[in-house]
Order: C-alpha cells, then sequence, then structure tokens
C-alpha cells in the first residue's frame, strides 16, 4: 500500500521502518528534516516536508507524535494531512492521547470523507525495533479491517475495542496497571535490601509464583544496578497519567493508586529523573530509605 508516517521519534522511527520492510511504499514526515533524511537513507523510502505533502494520495497515513496538540496540528493543522487524503483513505493515530481528540478527529475526518483509528502502543522501543508492539485501536470496524493488516507489521497483537475513543481508553488501562505494578516491584525491592536478603535470589524464587510480571523480568536486573537509562521516561509516564486522571474525573473513576503513583514520579523528576525510565520509582524507594538512616 501506499503509506505515510507522521513522527520519527524513538518510537515511530522503527515502526516505520517495519513499515517499508513489509514492502509498502513509505513517505515519513519529522519535525526535524535530519532524523527523516537518515531514516530515508537507511530504509531506502522517501521523505517530505510537511504532513500534507506525506499523505497526498496515500491509502493509509499513520502518525505517533507527542502530545493532543500535535495529533491536531499534523492532521487539521496549517499544513495538516487531512487536507491532501484522498477520499475512503485512513488516519492512523499511534500517539498516547485523549479519547476526547480521538473522537473529535474521527468527526472530522468522517465529514471529509476519511477514517480515523485511535490506535496507541505499548512494548517500549524494544517493542518498536523488534515488531513486537500491542496495539489497541479504536474506530469503525470497517477501517480497522482494512488497516490491521498494515499494522501487524510491527505488531504482535492487535485488537479493536470499539468505537472512536476506546483505543484511547484501553491504553488508559494499560497504564493505570504499569503504574501500580512497578511500585510495588519497586517496594518489594527495597524491602528485601532493607530486610538484608539477596535481591537477586528473592526475584529468582518469586518470579516463578503468582508476583511474576513483565516488569519484574524485563527491569528488576537494571532497577537493583540504578540504571535508568533507557525505556519509557517519567516525564512520558507523566504525561500518560495526567490523561488517565483527567478521565477519570469525567468518569467517575477512582484511582487512588495512579494518583499516588503519579506524585511518586513527581518526586523523581525533582531527583533529576525526567527522562529516567519509569522503573526509577525504585531510586525514589532507596533515597527513602537512605535518608532515613
Amino acid at each position: 500500500m501506499k503509506v505515510a508516517f507522521l513522527g520519527l521519534g524513538v518510537m515511530g522511527y522503527p515502526m516505520a521502518g517495519h513499515l517499508a520492510k513489509a514492502g509498502h511504499d513509505v513517505t515519513v514526515y519529522n519535525r526535524t528534516a535530519d532524523k527523516a533524511a537518515r531514516w530515508v537513507k537507511e530504509y531506502g523510502a522517501k521523505s517530505a516536508a510537511t504532513p500534507a505533502e506525506a499523505a497526498a494520495e496515500c491509502d493509509l497515513v499513520m502518525a505517533c507524535v507527542g502530545r493532543d496538540a500535535d495529533v491536531r496540528e499534523v492532521t487539521v493543522g496549517r499544513h495538516g494531512a487531512f487536507a491532501t487524503m484522498k477520499r475512503d483513505a485512513i488516519f492512523v493515530d499511534h500517539t498516547t492521547a485523549s479519547a476526547g481528540i480521538a473522537r473529535e478527529l474521527s468527526e472530522e475526518a468522517h465529514k471529509r470523507g476519511l477514517h480515523f483509528v485511535d490506535a496507541p502502543v505499548s512494548g517500549g522501543e524494544a517493542g518498536a525495533k523488534n515488531g513486537q508492539l500491542t496495539i489497541m485501536c479504536g474506530g469503525s470496524a470497517a477501517a480497522y479491517a482494512k488497516a490491521e493488516p498494515v499494522i501487524t507489521a510491527y505488531a504482535r497483537q492487535c485488537k479493536r475495542l470499539g468505537e472512536a475513543g476506546a483505543g484511547q481508553l484501553t491504553k488508559m488501562v494499560n497504564q493505570i496497571c504499569i503504574a501500580g505494578v512497578v511500585q510495588g516491584l519497586s517496594e518489594g525491592l527495597s524491602f528485601a535490601r532493607a530486610a538484608g536478603l539477596d535481591a537477586e535470589a528473592v526475584i529468582e524464587v518469586i518470579s516463578k509464583g503468582a508476583a511474576q510480571s513483565w516488569q519484574m523480568e524485563n527491569r528488576h536486573k537494571t532497577m537493583l544496578a540504578n540504571h535508568f537509562d533507557h525505556g519509557f521516561a517519567v516525564e512520558w509516564m507523566r504525561k500518560d497519567l495526567g490523561i488517565v486522571l483527567d478521565e477519570a474525573r469525567n468518569n467517575g473513576a477512582s484511582l487512588p493508586v495512579a494518583a499516588l503513583v503519579d506524585q511518586f514520579y513527581a518526586d523523581v523528576e525533582n531527583m533529576g529523573g525526567k527522562r529516567w525510565d519509569t522503573s526509577s520509582l525504585f531510586a525514589r524507594m532507596e533515597k527513602l530509605r537512605a535518608d532515613k538512616k
């Protein structure tokens, strides 16, 4: 298919690469032209100067940008993709954004004879590089059915959860669960050290039982080594939790743990950890333990 990919960040760069390697005719756009040029050199496709130029005559347009405002800019902004997409083309937004922006842009796309699928991802940089992302989608069944075979170029799991906004709401559930798990693991590891246990040996045992999690399997070693220069940044997790808490205020959900962990991440930022991996909640726990001595 003729595909455009807008946004070549940590996630978008390899995702667009998988599309090119799958044989699609890919045009990329990135605000920083140098990165787009580097991508073109690596994958042999082409780049465009604006989202509108990249999206012209495409069957699908994918995007993975930063926030609601960025999604709005690349779709309906001055040089937005919606202006040049051909009728019945599908815009797939992989940004983690609000359900509100997904519904807004779905309505706008419909007015223009287009389709919009909100499709936030989970799996981090490693998942993007390995083509093993989990993708949660919202939008019409027909639009999803057309987009899904293309999305599988970088996904191990892709599922439609409902109409516009359902993908973003599902990603919110994902982030709520991760926040609690990472904090629990951080507390457990800190407690093990405080109790004089061999934390590695403890994990070897409990990881074979009900406490097992992806975070435990993939992050406990780096946490114990105080290595946080990798993975999903604290500032982005706080952005996501902000979206979650805003949505909870609207729908009445009670999220005491998510709200508390968001405050803990604010503490991590104050420690200089804005760009640290989300597992750096452990660094906060260890600082609290050290302060008590």
